[in-house]
């Protein structure tokens, strides 16, 4: 067993914010001018991290949820910057007219990906003429073609076969036949074409982010989902290391047994992975999975880690999640393998909810921290309870809250029963209801707790119209965005102060 390989974090404070919800002039958050000035305000506000959501594709069939997607290799499209094709020469400013009227606080994606569709086929048109960046295109394509090809084709496919689950396909593509895919390249190879210039581009807008973020002395922490979706092109084109059947449906998919929130559990309903399959083939897969993540981010945070220990397999006709069975995982093997191609990689384990005693000797044995939420802390004896700052080490990542649960102030207003109130009231002694946000940031930033990361909607104050998604609903979430005149300098120096006082300084940049 590789033991306490990775590499502690600095004393440190960060901000929860995805980039769907930064302020930008179209609709969406994105890789351009907005995103830069929200670096600058964290730079100001002495942050030292930045935690963003997956940046993978998003369906409206899958409510927009990052954690489902049809790869867990690609951007989403959405990102890409109107402003910096105008900077870069690929389009004029009469290219993007008109500009809908966005609301400053709402995703609208449907007309997002409307107005976005346009301008992207607009600068493909634009590639196709004057063969702009084709070097570096093509170089990009060759670099990235154990993903890229088999994703264009799968978008391709799905978008002929009309959105079709590719089981359902003719079996001559449904089993990626060669020379049936040799037939899609040459029939659709401006589509595929296409589909491979929106990656380019929105990886070459992200680099460029990335690059400046590093300049102003601000990490990325990013998340990676630990199951892709069955209709997706990592299913698609790697069944071997699913449980399929002989017909590629899934005789297993994943979720959690029942609890005392849910007596019947999650049936997520992601297909699971074949272990057997994947040790056999020294975890190829995941290991370029991390490899292209490790490109985006620096610090990764492997969303129900538990998972990479033993998973809850439910048979795939179960309805609910009761009927499953824990399955172990050759978690030393796959740690090991992952420590020998990266070294000194940094990892944050979601451990939340109920974890076992056999997960917290692994996350122990690897030296990942878990995390610690204080919205948690309220609702049981607070002078023993783990998310009480007190009771932290520094080992660890603590939260005031996450992207799944309420604001500081939304939960105080609509989640906190009578004795979450009490609990509270005995624990900072005297209660500002208005300033209840600041109140909490503070006992998270005094923790021993190596990084303290907060929603940026709990350094605003917002209440629930703040919160950002509620697991188990279907409709209305990740939509929230922050309007520009929020970030303010009075906003920035206030948390610097935090900052300051709790000893989560940056070191000055050179």
């Amino acid at each position: 067993m590789v033991k306490n390989k990775a590499k502690k974090f600095r004393r440190g404070s960060g901000t929860l914010l995805h980039i769907s919800s930064l302020p930008s002039s179209y609709g969406i958050g994105d890789f351009g001018p907005g995103a830069c000035r929200f670096v600058d305000f964290l730079a100001t506000a002495g942050q030292t991290y930045w935690q963003i959501l997956p940046l993978s594709p998003t369906m409206s069939v899958y409510g927009n949820s990052p954690y489902s997607s049809d790869s867990a290799f690609a951007i989403n499209p959405l990102f890409v910057s109107p402003d910096l094709f105008v900077q870069e020469g690929w389009l004029t400013e009469d290219d993007l007219s008109p500009v809908p009227a966005w609301p400053d606080n709402r995703v609208h994606y449907e007309a997002v990906e409307q107005y976005k569709s346009a301008v992207l086929h607009k600068v493909f048109a634009r590639f196709k003429e004057t063969g702009l960046e084709q070097a570096a295109y093509r170089s990009f394509c060759c670099e990235n073609a154990a993903w890229l090809d088999p994703y264009a084709e799968f978008e391709v496919l799905k978008e002929h076969f009309a959105g079709q689950v590719w089981s359902q396909w003719p079996e001559e593509l449904r089993t990626r036949q060669p020379e049936a895919l040799n037939d899609v390249r040459a029939e659709f190879q401006d589509e595929l074409e296409r589909i491979k210039l929106w990656q380019f581009l929105a990886w070459k807008q992200w680099s460029s982010l990335k690059n400046y973020c590093l300049k102003k002395g601000v990490s990325l922490i990013g998340d990676i989902p630990i199951y892709v979706n069955y209709d997706s092109s990592d299913v698609w084109s790697n069944p071997h290391i699913f449980q399929l059947d002989a017909n590629a449906v899934p005789v297993y998919v994943a979720g959690v047994p029942p609890d005392y929130f849910s007596k019947t559990g999650q049936r997520w309903g992601n297909p699971v992975y074949n272990w057997d399959a994947l040790q056999q083939d020294r975890f190829r897969w995941w290991v370029e999975r991390v490899r292209h993540m490790l490109k985006f981010f620096d610090v990764i945070r492997i969303d129900h880690f538990r998972g990479l220990v033993a998973f809850w397999r439910i048979p795939a006709q179960e309805k609910t999640a009761i009927n499953g069975e824990w399955v172990p995982v050759p978690t030393d093997a796959f740690f090991e393998t992952l420590a020998r191609e990266f070294p000194g990689i940094s990892i944050i384990a979601e451990d939340l909810g109920i974890i076992t005693d056999d997960v917290k000797e692994k996350m122990q044995a690897l030296g990942f921290p878990g995390m610690k939420v204080l919205i948690f802390a309220f609702g049981e004896d607070i002078e023993i309870h783990p998310y009480i700052p007190e009771n932290y080490s520094d080992r660890c990542v603590a939260y005031t809250g996450t992207h799944d649960n309420n604001t500081v102030q939304g939960w105080y207003l609509e989640d906190a029963g009578r004795k979450e109130k009490e609990n509270l009231k005995k624990y900072f002694s005297e209660i500002d209801e208005k300033q209840l946000h600041w109140q909490m940031i503070g006992a998270v930033m005094r923790s021993k707790a190596d990084l303290a990361i907060f929603p940026l909607q709990d350094f605003l104050g917002l209440g629930p119209e703040g919160r950002m998604n509620v697991p188990g609903t279907s409709s209305g979430n990740w939509t929230w965005r922050v309007s520009p005149e929020y970030l303010t300098p009075e906003l920035a120096d206030l948390i610097f102060q935090y900052v300051q006082s709790s000893h989560r300084t940056p070191v000055p940049l050179r």
